[in-house]
């Protein structure tokens, strides 16, 4: 499949039109690995020839090797069928499976690492649950039960404080996102791609994130996995980089986009309060400017936490919120009719305080019922169908293919 000349969007095409359909492409993205290189392509070759019983193509994906790495590869895709050539002209994991995903035919794309550090034989049940449909995104890892690892303690305790972190400050659900063995069905990597932003390391872990924010169904495989002694990954500076891609993606969290409109309605919620109790009283006062901060928080959290655009459900949302803000008229009711029955006459202070306190508690059931009920299918997963084709006309820029 070596074509010398061709470029990565041509590729596509030409692989669609003159190869035999093939389900799966295994990318192996490279960076000066003229060392180890043509062993482990021809031992991925090996195995994929006596144990896939799908079709599939290996492709390597070089990102701006300065090393005999090209020469190599390209001889490679020479001598072995079902071996290609996709070349950057900038470095970046991130950026080159990138390209080689976006200009896959495949149904199914996956990634190992060239040191080939991951038992091979795991590569089938890694891919077989995608290519049936069962799962959207599949993974190899380390920290789950049944996965046996031969590392150094230093690597081991870094490894799983990470993952510890993404658990604590993303809620992930997935057990390990680091380990370079993972695949995704092709549709679905090109609604998560144009979304994330890293072009390093910490591309796996976004891309984990938010396949985990779109709902989408993340299937794990326990791994044998054997530390590769020769790796050159700057631990200090990917470790770096990874803090700032999680605090990147913490910060743009829908959590964290909700609790600032949250904060937002309460202030405003208060002060609508202690404008109208005095002429309306405060039963209506209270309800009244629930009312308007209720509509103006689910249209908030609509476009600003929740990122839904257009008309589309518009009014069925605000019907469901209006349902959700009954709801918090009574907890806030309730709590006001008991605090003038334990005291008839209260400070407007402490009424304040308490319609607050009633409000908080309003905002955590307005929060689980935006996110799991009223725009439980509108949020992320409309957005990432929306883009795909734009980024995926320009996603190879600066890239060829051989």
């Amino acid at each position: 499949m070596h074509t010398p000349g061709m470029h990565a969007d041509d590729m596509a095409l030409a692989s669609s039109l003159h190869a035999p359909a093939h389900r799966l492409d295994v990318v192996v993205p490279v960076y000066n690995e003229e060392h180890v290189l043509a062993a482990s392509i021809r031992r991925l070759h090996e195995h994929l020839t006596g144990a896939m019983p799908y079709a599939w193509r290996i492709v390597i994906a070089d990102n701006a090797s300065t090393d005999a790495t090209p020469r190599i590869a390209a001889a490679l895709a020479d001598e072995l069928d079902n071996v290609a050539t996709l070349t950057l002209r900038e470095r970046g994991r991130g950026r080159a499976l990138r390209a080689a995903w976006l200009a896959s035919d495949a149904d199914v794309v996956a990634y190992m690492d060239v040191d080939l550090s991951t038992d091979l034989r795991a590569l089938l049940p890694l891919v077989a649950p995608l290519i049936s449909g069962h799962s959207d995104v599949a993974i190899g890892t380390r920290l789950a039960r049944g996965a046996r690892v031969e590392r150094g303690g230093k690597r081991e305790l870094i490894s799983r404080s990470y993952n510890r972190l993404l658990r604590l400050t993303l809620r992930a659900r997935f057990s390990d996102a680091q380990c370079g063995f993972k695949a995704v069905r092709a549709d679905v990597a090109r609604r998560l791609l144009p979304e994330v932003r890293d072009n390093g390391w910490f591309f796996d872990t976004e891309l984990l994130v938010l396949a985990q924010r779109a709902d989408l169904r993340i299937h794990e495989v326990p791994v044998d996995w054997v530390d590769d002694p020769d790796s050159r990954v700057d631990i200090v500076s990917t470790a770096l980089g990874d803090l700032r891609g999680v605090a990147r993606l913490l910060s743009d969290s829908p959590l964290l986009r909700f609790l600032i409109v949250g904060v937002l309605s309460t202030l405003a919620f208060a002060a609508l309060y202690v404008f109208l109790r005095d002429p309306l009283g405060p039963a209506s006062a209270n309800a009244t400017a629930l009312a308007i901060t209720a509509v103006a928080n689910t249209l908030a959290n609509r476009a600003f936490s929740f990122r839904v655009r257009g008309r589309a459900g518009l009014a069925r949302q605000l019907t469901m919120g209006f349902v959700v803000y009954v709801l918090t008229v009574a907890l806030a009711t309730g709590a006001l009719a008991v605090l003038h029955a334990l005291q008839p006459s209260p400070s407007r202070a402490l009424e304040v305080a308490v319609l607050v306190a009633a409000s908080t508690c309003a905002t955590v059931t307005r929060y689980v019922a935006l996110r799991m009920w009223i725009f439980a299918h509108a949020g992320p997963r409309r957005e990432l169908e929306r883009a795909p084709l734009e980024l995926a006309a320009g996603a190879t820029d600066g890239a060829s293919a051989h």
